[in-house]
């Protein structure tokens, strides 16, 4: 169980940037680009949960485990919705390469960001709530060292 109270400035720079990529995903988008706005908005959603791994000394190296991370927090904090809105921002990276979401559905999933990324800035005010381990191969894939690359 991870208690930690203090931010490290990992996790900081995290918050900091998905903050910074969801205004310049609105931006995009208000210019008219919808691919940068996508991608721009994905970001701010994979380093919303990339600064709650770090908290909580989690990997977040990968899309897999981002996923992990956000539903292994959606079941910790009784927010559910966390992975329908994850799964987003997800899409509109796909976006990014496919261009197949209309406007429409672009702004839409910047408004889901949005709310990811609000919840998640409230979840960071709060202290880390301990971890129900649902899914033991979530759970080591979590919290296992870092591989290094050689």
């Amino acid at each position: 169980m991870v208690t930690v109270s203090e931010q490290s400035e990992s996790e900081e720079k995290y918050a900091e940037l998905s903050l910074r990529l969801l205004r310049q995903a609105q931006e995009e988008f208000d210019k008219g680009d919808r691919l940068q706005a996508s991608e721009k908005a994905w970001g701010a959603a994979a380093h919303a949960m990339k600064a709650a791994a770090e908290r909580r000394g989690w990997n977040h190296s990968n899309h897999g485990l981002l996923f992990a991370v956000t539903n292994q927090i959606a079941g910790d904090t009784g927010h559910p919705e966390l992975r329908t809105l994850f799964r987003d921002a997800s899409s509109l990276h796909q976006n990014f390469y496919e261009d197949w979401q209309p406007d429409i559905s672009v702004q839409e999933g910047i408004d889901s960001v949005k709310q990811l990324v609000e919840q998640m800035e409230e979840l960071r005010a709060q202290p880390v709530r301990p971890s129900v381990v649902t899914d033991e191969q979530q759970w080591r894939r979590l919290t296992e060292p870092p591989r290094v690359r050689s």
